[in-house]
């Protein structure tokens, strides 16, 4: 799946749409409190199936309480998000991992791009056949040829909102494969969300891990 958010400077608040026809996928939108700030996050499916409530809230962040939701599941970061320290000037390295039996990301950023990793020993195993899939791949993009070349990729969030001097910076742009797809769709879309913002934060605020 090959998207972009609508709004450049403000993922949640946004449209994910496909890339290929600029179709609306998701719609994200944040409610915040006046001394709280962000509240939640909800992440809705513009394209339910035949008989799901329109606008169906699919996936959550509860900002306030550090909690993530999939599909009405709530569970709190601590249990899907750990990280350890790489001992290079005290960085860390961030894992997210849904629940036991599923598939754990390693998030890495650099160069305004955002990557979830598969570790190398489980970059080739398919989808548990005993789990439903995610919502059908809906932008109908031909695979890229970084995601072909590098087997442990599940999914890249760029987000280039350096100023261009002559020319207009592209929107955030979203890349989930083939397989992320069936195995964590929404969860991975939440975790770069999450992880983005976060990010953004830092700049401004001495926020913890």
């Amino acid at each position: 799946m090959d998207a972009f958010f609508d709004n450049k400077t403000n993922l949640v608040s946004a449209r994910i749409c496909a890339a290929l026809d600029d179709a609306p996928l998701y719609t994200v939108a944040t409610a915040h409190a006046t001394f709280r700030g962000r509240v939640r996050t909800v992440l809705r499916d513009a394209n339910p199936l035949p008989g799901a409530p329109r606008d169906a809230i699919v996936g959550a962040i509860n900002w306030a309480e550090r909690s993530v939701e999939v599909r009405g599941v709530r569970r709190a970061c601590k249990d899907v998000r750990r990280s350890e320290s790489n001992g290079i000037f005290g960085k860390k390295t961030r894992y997210w991992r849904w629940g036991p039996g599923r598939k754990e990301y390693e998030l890495t950023y650099t160069h305004e791009e955002w990557k979830a990793m598969l570790p190398p020993d489980t970059a080739d195993v398919p989808a548990d056949a005993d789990r439903t899939p995610d919502t059908p791949d809906k932008s109908a993009k031909p695979e890229t040829d970084e995601s072909k070349q590098d087997p442990a990729l599940a999914a890249r969030l760029a987000v280039p909102f350096r100023p261009h001097l002559f020319t207009k910076s592209p929107p955030p742009a979203l890349h989930l494969t083939p397989a992320a797809l069936v195995d964590d769709e929404v969860f991975l879309i939440l975790v770069l969300i999450y992880e983005e913002v976060r990010r953004q934060d830092k700049t401004n605020t001495s926020l913890p891990e």
